[in-house]
């Protein structure tokens, strides 16, 4: 007589049990699980099961699905977020999670569909909904003027994306940067002339010419302070901006750099390092390669074809080489 083998069917697992361990391990992997982390931390159960966990922890608010390049990942969402995405469809918050996700630089909509696998006309819609709800925002790049990025609605665009300080409208502002060039310099000019006036003084005294010499130079924030002061600024400038407008000065050879050790909790002082500046009379005039407009550009790295700044319609390149 044949044996008949008898097929044993597991019991049932609660399915609070279920939900709860899917959120124990979203927990321990904050950048997110795939099925297959499931499935091996729990083998008892059958996949059915596991997708209905999983589709009422979505529907509750407490998962994120996120599409990535090894598959579909379930993140635990942040609380402060589920209220904000409460009523929304699962196609709604995934375009928002991607957004998130960017962070303050922003993604185009073409990348938001390359990672949601969304239709374009469907994106649009949820964009246009986001967005009327002021969870997100679109920007203007200075990168690409036609294109729009899009944001949290909280954020504070990149430097990448509005051009920081030297761009108005995604216009760039030529005239305010070389107005900031040249206060910078007057600065520096005014110090080491105070310093040569001080020098006469002190070389009948004979003191140490190394003094005399460290005396004309003034740190970044020295300068930083003396810009803010004079108000010429519509908008706040850091201590990075007119570190990007003194290195156009040192490309030009009218001044140079040193960098000296700083205790820590020292103004100006970065990592225990300070960036020190003063005018120098250069000895003999650049050449015209060396006065390119390229090396003393501030916005080099965002100059590039098809962008707002490209060398096609740099006007400053036009005249350096009609010159």
């Amino acid at each position: 007589m044949a044996e008949v083998k008898v097929k044993v069917q597991p019991p049932d697992a609660d399915p609070v049990e279920i939900e709860n361990r899917i959120i124990e391990l979203c927990h321990q992997f904050p950048h997110g699980i795939t099925d297959q982390v499931i499935q091996n931390e729990m083998p008892h159960i059958e996949a059915q099961q596991r997708a209905v966990a999983i589709n009422r922890l979505l529907s509750m608010g407490q998962l994120d699905l996120l599409r990535s390049n090894t598959g579909l990942l379930y993140r635990i969402k942040d609380s402060q977020n589920a209220g904000k995405m409460k009523g929304s469809d699962n196609q709604e918050k995934l375009v928002y999670q991607i957004i998130e996700d960017a962070g303050n630089k922003g993604i185009w909509s073409r990348d938001i569909r390359y990672k949601s696998n969304l239709p374009l006309t469907e994106i649009n819609k949820i964009l246009k909904n986001l967005e009327s709800k002021k969870l997100i925002k679109a920007v203007k790049s200075v990168a690409a003027s036609k294109k729009k990025v899009y944001m949290l609605y909280n954020l504070q665009p990149d430097r990448s994306v509005t051009g920081g300080a030297w761009y108005s409208d995604q216009d760039f502002e030529s005239e305010f940067v070389e107005v900031l060039n040249q206060q910078c310099f007057k600065f520096l000019q005014t110090k080491e002339l105070k310093m040569l006036k001080w020098a006469e003084t002190a070389r009948e005294s004979k003191q140490n010419p190394m003094i005399q010499r460290n005396s004309s130079f003034a740190s970044s924030h020295e300068v930083w302070k003396f810009i803010c002061e004079l108000g010429i600024s519509k908008v706040e400038l850091s201590m990075e901006d007119i570190e990007t407008i003194l290195n156009t000065l040192i490309y030009d050879g009218k001044v140079e750099m040193t960098i000296i050790a700083a205790k820590e909790g020292t103004v100006g002082s970065v990592d225990g390092h300070m960036k020190l500046y003063r005018a120098v009379n250069p000895v003999i005039p650049p050449t015209g390669l060396v006065r390119a407009p390229c090396g003393l550009c501030p916005v080099f790295d965002d100059c590039h074809e098809g962008g707002e700044i490209s060398p096609s319609n740099c006007v400053y390149m036009t005249e350096w080489l009609e010159f």
